[in-house]
């Protein structure tokens, strides 16, 4: 896998975990709409390094035209 793609996976896996973070913290200051939102952002960025996970997958197994 070319470096640029891999560093940009970890980049979407390490946003997720930030937010998560970030959720829990608001979640028990009791700011559950913050949180809410913080919990939304973190599953869109999992969402994200797991689409981008299965369309690299994908091209590591098709047969290159070379």
């Amino acid at each position: 896998m070319p470096q640029s793609q891999h560093n940009r996976l970890a980049e979407l896996h390490n946003l997720a975990a930030h937010a998560h973070s970030d959720a829990a913290v608001a979640h028990g200051k009791g700011d559950h709409p913050s949180a809410h939102e913080l919990s939304r952002q973190a599953h869109e960025h999992s969402v994200n390094a797991h689409r981008l996970s299965e369309e690299l997958a994908a091209k590591s197994v098709e047969p290159s035209n070379t």
